[in-house]
């Protein structure tokens, strides 16, 4: 007994100098034992070992977070055991999204449906929230709200730049449908009306086919995106601004006067439209378009004339069959006139660049039905001056000698001499400098055909041959 009091005595005297905290736990977990009812102390060895082991214990919890990826850890004999893993960085560890408990398969966390930047699983679907009642911002007029898409009208400025290229681009199309789409997805306003006084002013500078679509234009809109008032207060603007008008196209007061009248045969505008300028026209500008239509309207009358065809169509809108009447009517008023300057305005009034090459197949083949040389010089007369001033490209014609050529042995069953003819005027025009050398030498010839032979002592041949 003696002797553990004085063991006694000397731990207390040896505790006095430990560290609180943690030491005296785990001195006391792993120190103490009791054994039959009495305490007894450790060795000393046992002790310092466990001041060792706490202590290095401390420090590797206080750089836990700093070097955690390090994989430290502690041996048997308590030192520090040090891993060849490469510590990892921060941003490594964000974008890992396998689990740091060290639990599940390695997938990823949420089913991928977790992380910045991610919305969801793939394929979810979310409903609508439901609006919560007991929310304190919460509205209840809020939830009879319907919100649209609101445009601002349109100024007088912002009209004019914004309406002008949809027409230009119309005359190149032709759609009036999507015409009449654009514009209904804007808010016109007050400018609802110009519309039409828009289109007309850009087509008296036009062409006539841009005339006729016009035409067409204001009957597809009166109806779906404008009224007959917008399109009768349009005429009214239009005739008091006809002085204006003459200073850029002087011939402004009759194609208004055919604008009317057409509209009129449309049924946009009422017949009764003229009846309220009688006696009250200052304008004699207006006044010639008003004794126009009046003239329009009384010869549908009287004669039948169809104002679908008062502005003539478009060439690219024409069938073949009209095209081809039209050239033969006209290469046979040149015939008869022999006015070169006419048949290149009406040529070029037909507006098909690209039919041309009917037109000189039709002339070479007026050519060779004729069987004159009066026709033949007329005609290389026209293609000598139609080639100069460019109204017939060099392609259009090539195109039109070769269709010739190609058709000769049909030709020359109806005109018997087709294959001189041909001939004659292929050098004439050769000479004139209307075809180039390479043209001239594709020109077919008939062969020889020997009635006698040359080897046979000049014995007929069969007529089978």
């Amino acid at each position: 007994s003696q002797l553990a009091e004085e063991s006694l005595l000397n731990f207390h005297t040896e505790s006095d100098s430990f560290p609180s905290g943690d030491e005296d736990n785990t001195f006391t977990g792993n120190v103490n034992n009791e054994i039959n009812g009495k305490w007894i102390l450790a060795p000393t060895g046992s002790i310092h070992e466990a001041r060792l082991k706490a202590k290095v214990k401390r420090r590797l919890r206080k750089n836990s977070s700093r070097d955690s990826g390090r994989g430290d850890s502690l041996s048997d004999n308590g030192d520090v055991v040090h891993s060849v893993v490469p510590p990892t960085s921060p941003k490594g560890k964000l974008l890992n999204r396998r689990s740091r408990m060290g639990k599940g398969r390695g997938l990823p966390k949420k089913g991928g449906a977790g992380g910045k930047g991610v919305w969801g699983s793939p394929g979810e679907v979310y409903d609508e929230d439901e609006v919560d009642v007991k929310d304190p911002n919460y509205d209840a007029e809020q939830e009879n709200c319907v919100y649209e898409t609101v445009v601002l009208p349109l100024d007088g400025e912002t009209f004019e730049k914004t309406v002008t290229p949809i027409v230009q681009e119309y005359f190149e199309h032709g759609d009036a449908n999507e015409v009449a789409e654009l514009l209904a997805e804007l808010n016109l306003g007050s400018m609802r009306g110009d519309v039409p006084m828009l289109a007309v002013s850009l087509a008296l500078e036009a062409k006539a086919s841009h005339r006729e679509l016009t035409s067409r234009l204001l009957s597809e809109l009166c109806g779906r995106v404008l009224t007959a008032a917008d399109v009768e207060a349009s005429f009214h603007k239009l005739l008091k601004e006809l002085p204006d008008l003459v200073l850029d196209t002087p011939g402004a007061p009759q194609m208004l006067g055919q604008f009317i009248a057409r509209a009129v045969a449309d049924n946009i505008l009422p017949k009764s439209f003229i009846d309220g300028y009688k006696g009250r026209v200052d304008s004699e500008y207006a006044r010639a378009a008003l004794d126009r239509v009046a003239v329009l309207l009384r010869m549908s009358r009287w004669t039948g004339l169809r104002f679908d065809s008062l502005w003539g169509s478009g060439g690219g809108q024409r069938p073949v069959n009209q095209l081809i009447k039209e050239v033969n009517l006209l290469l046979k008023e040149f015939l008869l006139s022999g006015d070169t300057v006419e048949a290149e305005r009406c040529l070029r009034e037909l507006e098909v660049p690209h039919f041309h090459h009917e037109f000189v197949y039709e002339a070479v083949i007026m050519v060779l039905e004729s069987k004159g040389d009066r026709t033949l010089q007329m005609i290389l007369q026209l293609l000598k001056s139609l080639c100069a001033s460019t109204v017939i490209t060099v392609d259009q014609l090539r195109r039109g000698f070769e269709r010739v050529y190609l058709d000769m042995a049909d030709l020359s069953i109806d005109v018997p001499c087709a294959y001189s003819l041909l001939e004659q005027f292929v050098e004439q025009s050769f000479n004139a400098g209307v075809i180039d050398k390479k043209l001239r030498d594709l020109c077919p010839c008939r062969g020889r055909k020997r009635f006698i032979s040359e080897g046979d002592g000049g014995r007929l041949k069969l007529s089978s041959y």
